[in-house]
Protein backbone atom coordinates (compact mmCIF):
# COMPACT_ATOMS: atom_id res chain seq x y z
CA UNK A 1 0.00 0.00 0.00
CA UNK A 2 1.07 3.09 -0.61
CA UNK A 3 2.16 5.05 2.86
CA UNK A 4 -0.24 8.18 2.04
CA UNK A 5 -2.53 6.03 1.06
CA UNK A 6 -2.37 4.12 4.66
CA UNK A 7 -4.31 5.68 7.90
CA UNK A 8 -2.09 6.39 10.61
CA UNK A 9 -3.78 6.21 14.14
CA UNK A 10 -1.45 8.70 15.02
CA UNK A 11 2.21 10.45 15.33
CA UNK A 12 4.87 9.54 17.39
CA UNK A 13 7.33 12.26 16.54
CA UNK A 14 10.78 11.69 18.43
CA UNK A 15 14.57 13.75 18.55
CA UNK A 16 17.24 11.05 17.97
CA UNK A 17 20.83 11.81 19.63
CA UNK A 18 20.63 10.79 23.11
CA UNK A 19 16.95 10.51 22.98
CA UNK A 20 16.74 7.47 21.20
CA UNK A 21 20.26 6.81 20.81
CA UNK A 22 23.08 7.13 23.15
CA UNK A 23 24.70 8.43 20.19
CA UNK A 24 25.47 12.42 19.54
CA UNK A 25 24.62 14.09 15.86
CA UNK A 26 28.12 14.76 15.27
CA UNK A 27 30.07 11.95 16.57
CA UNK A 28 30.51 10.56 12.79
CA UNK A 29 32.84 13.51 12.85
CA UNK A 30 34.94 12.28 15.77
CA UNK A 31 35.15 8.88 14.37
CA UNK A 32 36.70 10.05 10.70
CA UNK A 33 38.37 13.13 12.30
CA UNK A 34 39.52 12.10 16.37
CA UNK A 35 41.20 15.28 16.17
CA UNK A 36 38.15 17.45 16.10
CA UNK A 37 36.32 16.04 18.93
CA UNK A 38 36.73 18.55 21.29
CA UNK A 39 35.58 21.54 18.93
CA UNK A 40 32.77 19.26 17.92
CA UNK A 41 31.37 18.25 21.32
CA UNK A 42 31.95 22.22 22.47
CA UNK A 43 29.55 23.07 19.01
CA UNK A 44 27.21 20.02 19.96
CA UNK A 45 26.96 21.67 24.09
CA UNK A 46 26.38 25.16 22.62
CA UNK A 47 23.14 24.38 20.51
CA UNK A 48 21.60 21.95 23.13
CA UNK A 49 22.25 24.81 25.87
CA UNK A 50 20.62 27.33 23.20
CA UNK A 51 23.32 29.60 23.16
CA UNK A 52 23.68 29.08 19.50
CA UNK A 53 21.44 27.93 16.59
CA UNK A 54 21.02 24.95 14.97
CA UNK A 55 21.87 26.97 12.09
CA UNK A 56 25.07 28.31 13.42
CA UNK A 57 25.78 24.94 14.77
CA UNK A 58 25.59 23.04 11.39
CA UNK A 59 27.97 26.26 9.98
CA UNK A 60 30.36 25.60 12.46
CA UNK A 61 30.48 22.17 11.72
CA UNK A 62 30.80 22.58 8.30
CA UNK A 63 33.63 24.45 8.41
CA UNK A 64 35.83 21.88 10.42
CA UNK A 65 35.36 19.18 7.68
CA UNK A 66 38.21 18.77 5.43
CA UNK A 67 36.23 16.69 2.96
CA UNK A 68 32.60 16.08 2.16
CA UNK A 69 31.39 12.70 4.31
CA UNK A 70 31.03 9.62 1.72
CA UNK A 71 28.89 6.68 2.03
CA UNK A 72 31.72 4.42 2.82
CA UNK A 73 32.58 6.60 5.69
CA UNK A 74 29.36 6.55 6.75
CA UNK A 75 28.69 3.03 6.67
CA UNK A 76 32.42 2.26 8.20
CA UNK A 77 31.43 4.77 11.37
CA UNK A 78 27.88 2.92 11.43
CA UNK A 79 29.33 -0.61 11.48
CA UNK A 80 31.59 -0.02 14.77
CA UNK A 81 29.50 2.70 16.17
CA UNK A 82 25.76 2.12 15.29
CA UNK A 83 23.61 1.52 18.70
CA UNK A 84 20.39 2.34 19.98
CA UNK A 85 18.99 2.51 23.46
CA UNK A 86 17.33 -1.24 24.54
CA UNK A 87 13.79 -1.83 22.41
CA UNK A 88 14.09 1.52 20.19
CA UNK A 89 13.92 -0.90 17.12
CA UNK A 90 10.99 -3.04 18.58
CA UNK A 91 9.25 0.39 19.61
CA UNK A 92 9.72 1.31 16.12
CA UNK A 93 8.63 -1.79 14.33
CA UNK A 94 5.33 -2.31 16.91
CA UNK A 95 3.81 1.57 15.90
CA UNK A 96 4.51 0.69 12.46
CA UNK A 97 2.55 -2.47 12.95
CA UNK A 98 -0.03 -1.00 15.09
CA UNK A 99 -0.68 2.19 12.36
CA UNK A 100 1.05 4.81 14.66
CA UNK A 101 3.69 6.68 12.25
CA UNK A 102 7.11 6.99 13.97
CA UNK A 103 8.67 9.93 13.08
CA UNK A 104 12.80 10.48 13.47
CA UNK A 105 12.70 14.21 14.14
CA UNK A 106 16.10 15.09 14.81
CA UNK A 107 19.22 17.80 13.97
CA UNK A 108 21.20 14.19 13.38
CA UNK A 109 22.20 14.15 9.64
CA UNK A 110 19.95 12.50 6.77
CA UNK A 111 22.55 10.79 5.31
CA UNK A 112 23.48 9.10 8.52
CA UNK A 113 19.94 7.66 8.43
CA UNK A 114 19.99 6.87 4.56
CA UNK A 115 22.96 4.57 5.07
CA UNK A 116 20.80 3.17 8.85
CA UNK A 117 18.12 2.21 6.54
CA UNK A 118 20.03 1.07 3.47
CA UNK A 119 22.15 -1.25 6.06
CA UNK A 120 18.61 -2.44 7.61
CA UNK A 121 19.66 -1.40 11.11
CA UNK A 122 16.89 0.79 11.50
CA UNK A 123 13.07 -0.67 10.18
CA UNK A 124 11.72 1.70 7.15
CA UNK A 125 10.30 4.68 8.56
CA UNK A 126 7.74 6.50 5.55
CA UNK A 127 9.21 10.17 7.19
CA UNK A 128 11.99 11.53 8.43
CA UNK A 129 13.42 14.63 9.50
CA UNK A 130 16.61 15.37 9.82
CA UNK A 131 19.80 17.76 9.00
CA UNK A 132 20.51 17.79 5.57
CA UNK A 133 24.00 18.80 6.11
CA UNK A 134 25.20 15.86 4.88
CA UNK A 135 22.85 13.75 2.36
CA UNK A 136 23.75 11.15 -0.19
CA UNK A 137 21.71 9.95 -3.55
CA UNK A 138 18.57 9.12 -3.14
CA UNK A 139 18.13 5.06 -2.83
CA UNK A 140 14.73 2.41 -2.43
CA UNK A 141 15.26 2.37 1.25
CA UNK A 142 14.85 5.86 2.26
CA UNK A 143 11.95 7.29 3.51
CA UNK A 144 8.97 8.27 1.01
CA UNK A 145 8.96 12.03 2.83
CA UNK A 146 12.17 13.33 3.81
CA UNK A 147 12.00 16.83 5.12
CA UNK A 148 15.05 19.08 5.42
CA UNK A 149 15.76 20.36 9.41
CA UNK A 150 17.91 23.75 9.02
CA UNK A 151 16.49 25.45 12.38
CA UNK A 152 15.17 23.63 15.77
CA UNK A 153 11.90 25.51 14.73
CA UNK A 154 12.06 23.06 11.64
CA UNK A 155 10.66 20.15 14.70
CA UNK A 156 7.37 21.49 15.03
CA UNK A 157 6.93 22.52 11.55
CA UNK A 158 7.47 18.89 10.59
CA UNK A 159 5.65 17.42 12.12
CA UNK A 160 2.39 19.42 11.40
CA UNK A 161 3.73 19.05 7.86
CA UNK A 162 3.38 15.23 8.22
CA UNK A 163 0.22 15.29 10.46
CA UNK A 164 -1.57 16.91 7.48
CA UNK A 165 -0.49 14.85 4.91
CA UNK A 166 -1.76 11.92 6.78
CA UNK A 167 -4.79 13.84 7.84
CA UNK A 168 -3.81 13.23 11.67
CA UNK A 169 -5.28 15.41 14.25
CA UNK A 170 -2.67 17.53 16.88
CA UNK A 171 -4.55 15.25 19.86
CA UNK A 172 -2.77 12.22 18.35
CA UNK A 173 0.84 13.80 18.10
CA UNK A 174 3.01 12.21 20.94
CA UNK A 175 6.60 14.37 20.53
CA UNK A 176 9.83 13.06 22.34
CA UNK A 177 12.98 15.04 23.39
CA UNK A 178 15.71 15.62 25.81
CA UNK A 179 17.53 18.90 25.20
CA UNK A 180 16.82 22.36 24.77
CA UNK A 181 17.72 21.69 21.18
CA UNK A 182 13.68 20.37 21.40
CA UNK A 183 12.61 23.29 23.25
CA UNK A 184 10.82 24.76 20.36
CA UNK A 185 9.56 21.17 19.08
CA UNK A 186 7.99 21.07 22.94
CA UNK A 187 6.45 24.38 22.74
CA UNK A 188 4.86 23.70 19.59
CA UNK A 189 3.09 20.78 21.14
CA UNK A 190 2.33 22.56 23.64
CA UNK A 191 0.27 25.06 21.58
CA UNK A 192 -1.34 22.28 19.45
CA UNK A 193 -2.45 19.97 21.85
CA UNK A 194 0.67 17.43 21.42
CA UNK A 195 1.85 14.88 23.89
CA UNK A 196 5.01 15.97 25.48
CA UNK A 197 7.66 13.30 26.28
CA UNK A 198 11.02 14.30 28.20
CA UNK A 199 13.28 11.17 26.92
CA UNK A 200 16.95 10.80 29.50
CA UNK A 201 15.45 15.23 30.15
CA UNK A 202 18.60 17.22 30.63
CA UNK A 203 18.41 20.51 32.53
CA UNK A 204 18.37 22.32 29.30
CA UNK A 205 15.06 21.57 28.43
CA UNK A 206 13.83 21.09 31.76
CA UNK A 207 15.17 25.38 32.25
CA UNK A 208 13.35 25.94 28.56
CA UNK A 209 9.90 24.59 29.66
CA UNK A 210 9.99 26.03 32.79
CA UNK A 211 10.62 29.27 31.14
CA UNK A 212 7.82 28.92 28.35
CA UNK A 213 5.63 27.32 30.93
CA UNK A 214 5.51 23.91 29.07
CA UNK A 215 4.53 21.01 30.93
CA UNK A 216 6.30 17.63 30.41
CA UNK A 217 3.77 14.99 30.41
CA UNK A 218 6.01 12.40 31.17
CA UNK A 219 9.67 11.57 31.96
CA UNK A 220 11.12 8.38 31.18
CA UNK A 221 14.49 7.19 31.57
CA UNK A 222 16.95 9.29 33.43
CA UNK A 223 16.13 13.03 34.58
CA UNK A 224 19.17 14.74 34.92
CA UNK A 225 19.70 17.18 37.27
CA UNK A 226 21.86 20.55 36.82
CA UNK A 227 25.48 19.61 36.99
CA UNK A 228 25.41 15.43 36.95
CA UNK A 229 27.72 13.33 35.13
CA UNK A 230 26.05 11.38 32.90
CA UNK A 231 25.24 7.51 33.35
CA UNK A 232 25.34 5.57 29.96
CA UNK A 233 24.85 2.15 31.40
CA UNK A 234 21.28 3.09 33.55
CA UNK A 235 20.85 4.94 30.30
CA UNK A 236 21.18 1.27 28.43
CA UNK A 237 19.02 -0.24 31.18
CA UNK A 238 15.86 1.48 29.86
CA UNK A 239 14.00 -0.43 27.91
CA UNK A 240 11.87 1.73 25.18
CA UNK A 241 9.14 -1.19 24.62
CA UNK A 242 7.46 0.31 27.96
CA UNK A 243 6.09 3.52 26.11
CA UNK A 244 3.73 0.89 24.24
CA UNK A 245 1.26 1.32 27.08
CA UNK A 246 2.36 4.68 27.37
CA UNK A 247 1.41 5.31 23.53
CA UNK A 248 -1.74 3.19 23.57
CA UNK A 249 -3.10 5.29 27.22
CA UNK A 250 -1.91 8.31 25.40
CA UNK A 251 -3.33 8.28 22.15
CA UNK A 252 -6.43 6.05 23.65
CA UNK A 253 -5.66 3.33 21.15
CA UNK A 254 -6.71 -0.09 21.75
CA UNK A 255 -3.34 -1.92 20.58
CA UNK A 256 -1.36 -5.53 21.22
CA UNK A 257 1.53 -5.00 22.79
CA UNK A 258 4.66 -6.20 22.15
Amino acid sequence: MNQHQRKYKGIFSSDWSECLSPSGPFDFIDFLYPQLAAQTSDIFRQYTGNAISLGEASRKINSLLPAPVSEDQMDAYLKQAFVTYTGVPELMEWCLANDILFMVNTTGMIGYFQRAFAGDLLPGLPVLSANPLVRFPSRPSDPRDIYDLLEIQDKGKNTEQAARAFGIPPDKIIIMGDSGGDGAHFQWGWQHGAMRIGSMTKPSLEAYCRRHEIPIDLHFGLAYPEGAPRELEKEMAADFRALVPVIQRLLSLDTHGI
